[in-house]
């Protein structure tokens, strides 16, 4: 029951990111956590991947101090080089000040264009 379970949250979990990839424009952004966003920075589709005509998301966690400014920046899923211009541009994100440091997910697609 349990499997059965899993299986189909990761299904569906893997068709709305195909879904999601198909139809957002390059650099699009998904921020998922509890802090707000204050200043996002869409990354750069580099010559390399233009010419390499590389696509994907790259998923993200940044580690966000308290005045909400980006400490650190771990890329979990992606290409290296769109990865690469992902993390440049999370570096720059602002967050809404808190009283303690979080971790936020960041998503970026990357469609080519």
């Amino acid at each position: 029951m349990v499997n059965e379970l899993k299986k189909a949250v990761w299904s569906g979990t893997v068709a709305l990111s195909l879904i999601a990839s198909m139809s957002w424009p390059a650099g699009a952004q998904e921020s998922g956590g509890s802090r707000k966003v204050v200043r996002r920075v869409t990354p750069v589709y580099s010559e390399l991947a233009k010419k390499s005509r590389l696509v994907g998301v790259v998923k993200l966690n940044v580690t966000v101090a308290q005045d909400g400014s980006v400490k650190a920046v771990r890329t979990i899923g992606g290409n290296a080089v769109l990865a690469a211009s992902a993390e440049q541009a999370a570096r720059q994100w602002k967050y809404e000040p808190l009283k303690k440091e979080t971790t936020e997910a960041i998503a970026f697609s990357f469609n080519g264009e």
